[in-house]
């Protein structure tokens, strides 16, 4: 009997241990890693963090702020983390509710009496549940160039949000809203009185001593210690201006570093407690990790997953027979992650400044991998070789979509046909101006058209004629991408054009109506 208690003890200290011991890619291969995928992918800076157990295992900064400069990304380096804002806001949420301000099944109208839907019966029955877990009926992304680094305030996003018709029936199919986190951050400011940033920096931020953290990408420009977001541009990774998308800010404006977010993550996976200290009540976490709208499936290079979820800022997916409680978070120039595995106290950080990346999602799975016993299995390899084939693509067809505007070919109508003011039922107007001056040797030979849009003052586009009645966009912010707009004419007068942006922002195109003066 002693000596099977003495082999209970060995066996318990060993389970003990082994729970302690830092995986070898972690502790051996990371460096390695991080530093290769900065340097495959052309990402200035990165950070990374890892918490097990209640404690940090990793906490790094690697590479630069910004491109052509010896400024080191430290673990206070503030990145913006862009959706995975999200999950700060539906604990907003879930926080009022356990203060007894709200209930999350209560109506919308309840609290802004003035908003509307296109809908009037789903403007009746739209809940705070259905705003924050995607479940509205609109296409994914559906509506957000309107609003994306637009002039327009948070007012006028819901305003414009409700005018849309959305693609789906209500309640009928996932669609990611990023409109329905503005509506919430207009909630949590009736009810509580303060607006959505004073709240989360009151009632997150500062108990978790998330000090550095800052709410709104206005905040972000004015913070010392912070990464630059950079992108490809013209074939060359950039730097770019950091945007103000405050307008939209509980869907996505936060600034935060791997230090701060450590304590983010110590709290998520230890009911809500930092530092010995009831931060955030359990009850209020268990609210946003609810089940409410079911996501399409999630691939794996290598497993199947069985679901995809969504509940309140949080995405969940089954792996190794584990629940993932995770969100990934792209604004121009950073495409960040943020992973929780609560079976296995694992929570895990990845933060680049470019956008042009898959890397922070690779090095997730690593890191994954590496703690639940899987082999290695180099997802960034995988990765980066389909992101070059699609590089490839890209660069063929924008090659011979340039090889077309090279040929000037002379339009149907004569360019002048094409100029003027054109309307969207929603977004307002467009215009279109010919561009001509001799000194310009680019513009010497051959007319161009200028976009310029109602609520996108910064913004311009250079439409190129590619033949057929199509133009070849080029917009000033390079995120916005480089599109073919597609003119329709009757009866000899141009009556409308699709206009496009890049898929970052949204799939839809928008029908752009020209204005005929009788």
């Amino acid at each position: 009997m002693k000596k099977l208690f003495i082999l209970l003890i060995i066996i318990i200290s060993y389970i003990k241990l082994s729970a302690q011991t830092i995986p070898s890619f972690i502790s051996d291969s990371l460096d390695i890693y991080v530093n290769r995928g900065l340097q495959n992918w052309q990402i200035p800076g990165a950070a990374v963090l890892v918490v097990k157990d209640g404690k940090v295992v990793v906490a790094k900064g690697y590479g630069v702020k910004e491109l052509a400069t010896n400024e080191k990304v430290d673990e206070n380096t503030l990145f913006m983390i862009g959706s995975n804002t999200k999950a700060f806001t539906g604990t907003a949420l879930a926080l009022l509710e356990q203060e007894g301000k709200l209930k999350l099944e209560d109506r919308v109208i309840k609290y802004l009496p003035d908003f509307k839907m296109k809908d009037e019966w789903v403007t009746n029955h739209l809940n705070l549940l259905d705003i924050v877990s995607h479940r509205m009926g609109l296409e994914t992304f559906q509506g957000d160039f309107m609003y994306w680094t637009s002039d327009l305030t948070a007012d006028e996003v819901i305003e414009k949000f409700g005018k849309i018709t959305p693609k789906y029936e209500f309640r009928t199919k996932y669609g990611y809203t990023n409109a329905g986190y503005a509506i919430a951050g207009k909630v949590i400011e009736k009810v509580s009185g303060i607006s959505w940033s004073e709240f989360v920096k009151e009632k997150i931020f500062k108990p978790l001593e998330m000090s550095s953290s800052v709410p709104l990408s206005e905040d972000f420009m004015r913070a010392k210690n912070i990464a630059k977001p950079h992108t490809f541009v013209n074939g060359k990774m950039s730097v770019i201006p950091i945007q103000n998308i405050d307008n939209l800010a509980p869907c996505g404006s936060i600034g935060s570093s791997i230090n701060d977010l450590s304590h983010w993550l110590i709290a998520q996976l230890d009911s809500g407690k930092y530092n010995n200290q009831k931060v955030i009540p359990y009850q209020a976490i268990q609210k946003t990790r609810q089940l409410l709208s079911i996501e399409r499936r999630v691939s794996h290079p290598y497993n199947k997953t069985h679901y995809s979820l969504y509940g309140m800022g949080w995405a969940f997916q089954d792996y190794e027979g584990r629940e993932l409680v995770m969100h990934t978070g792209g604004v121009n120039g950073f495409v960040t992650s943020v992973t929780l595995i609560p079976e296995e106290k694992l929570g895990i950080v990845v933060l680049t400044n470019t956008d042009q990346n898959a890397f922070f999602q690779s090095l997730k799975w690593e890191i994954i991998d590496a703690y639940l016993g899987l082999p290695y299995r180099n997802y960034d390899s995988t990765f980066y070789t389909g992101f070059l084939k699609r590089q490839e693509m890209n660069e063929k067809w924008l090659k011979e979509v340039r090889d077309s505007v090279a040929m000037n070919i002379k339009p149907e109508l004569d360019l002048s046909a094409f100029e003027g003011k054109y309307i969207h039922d929603v977004y307002g107007f467009a215009e279109l101006k010919m561009l001509s001056d001799d000194s310009d040797t680019e513009l010497k030979h051959k007319l161009i058209l200028e976009l310029t849009l109602e609520h996108h003052s910064k913004l311009k586009g250079k439409l190129e004629y590619i033949g057929n009645n199509r133009f070849l966009c080029t917009y000033s912010d390079p995120t916005y991408g480089i599109k073919v707009f597609p003119f329709e004419i009757e009866n000899g007068k141009v009556k409308s054009f699709d206009l496009y942006v890049d898929d970052f922002i949204e799939y839809e195109a928008y029908k752009f109506v020209k204005v005929h003066n009788k």
